[in-house]
């Protein structure tokens, strides 16, 4: 077998952009939407103290790439601890590479995190808010801002320190000025588009905060008994997406969005091809809740491939 290229989190960082990330995100889901892109839930294997997670897709349309991403969910936070892509040409079949690290998952979230506001937020959207300043919110500011032209992002995340310094890092890697704030409320009632990317199980805002018209993404806890979203905010939704239905179906936990909200949301993929589908008036309050569709991960993969070939 000939050598076949193995990149690392350092090869991503030093290749990507957020535009180019958005891109490709954006072209998986015009696959989903064609109908060319299989995205199965994700699969466990028990492995020891913890699991083995894969999810596995295959775009057959343009984008020309199978595969999977594998990571474990043990307790030990020590070293050894990585994500591994494998990357295959959905046509013949050759394998064609892998990437190693905790990049592309994150970064694939934060894509999809991009278009979905992009496609939910309301026309002339200033301001993005960021409740969390972990890996996944600087994501989700970065793809935001490579989708939107934004004036200013506000974060807060319960650490003075965290907070400050979220800002100080993104404030150099989006156009728009980066300003913490020492109060959830204020970003909150200020933000025309609002991401929540902590790992709470309990609410972070309070629902009665959220202005008419504006959008918000959760990509952290979503059950209905531990959840980061206030559940009023499914209640007051006027448009409900996610990016894989399967997915949502497919937890052995009761779903944030059950019942009649359940029968009401709709895949984003849908809403990138009808217009008709999704905001219809300005002061509409649209949710998007990210689940990972699967396939997102093998189709940015391999678009830094070919980066490197």
């Amino acid at each position: 077998m000939t050598d076949v290229p193995i990149l690392t989190d350092g090869d991503i960082y030093s290749q990507f952009d957020y535009e180019g990330v958005v891109d490709a995100v954006r072209s998986a889901f015009a696959e989903r939407a064609a109908g060319t892109l299989e995205a199965p839930p994700r699969w466990h294997v028990d492995a020891g103290e913890g699991e083995l997670v894969f999810t596995a897709g295959a775009a057959t349309g343009p984008a020309n790439a199978a595969g999977f991403r594998v990571y474990e969910t043990h307790p030990d936070d020590g070293e050894g601890h990585t994500e591994l892509v494998a990357i295959f040409d959905a046509t013949t079949g050759a394998f064609e590479g892998l990437v190693v690290g905790h990049a592309i998952g994150g970064l694939r979230t934060g894509g999809i995190g991009g278009v979905a506001i992009d496609r939910l937020a309301r026309e002339g959207c200033e301001t993005v808010g960021v409740l969390g300043s972990g890996f996944q919110a600087r994501a989700q500011v970065g793809a935001a801002c490579a989708a939107r032209e934004f004036t200013e992002v506000l974060v807060y995340s319960p650490t003075t320190g965290s907070r400050e310094s979220f800002a100080e890092t993104v404030d150099g890697e989006v156009d728009p000025p980066v300003r913490a704030v020492d109060d959830p409320e204020p970003v909150v009632r200020e933000a025309e588009a609002l991401v929540c990317a902590t790992d709470s199980e309990e609410p972070v805002f309070d629902a009665d905060w959220l202005a008419p018209g504006t959008h918000v993404t959760t990509i952290g806890p979503r059950f209905r008994d531990a959840h980061e979203l206030p559940l009023a905010v499914v209640d007051r939704a006027d448009v409900v997406a996610t990016d894989s239905l399967p997915q949502v179906d497919d937890y052995d936990r009761p779903y944030i969005v059950a019942g009649e909200d359940r029968e009401r949301m709709i895949e984003l993929a849908d809403m990138l091809e009808d217009p008709g589908l999704g905001r219809q008036r300005e002061d509409d309050v649209t949710l998007f809740c990210s689940v990972g569709l699967a396939g997102t991960e093998v189709v940015l993969g391999k678009r830094f491939l070919k980066r490197f070939a």
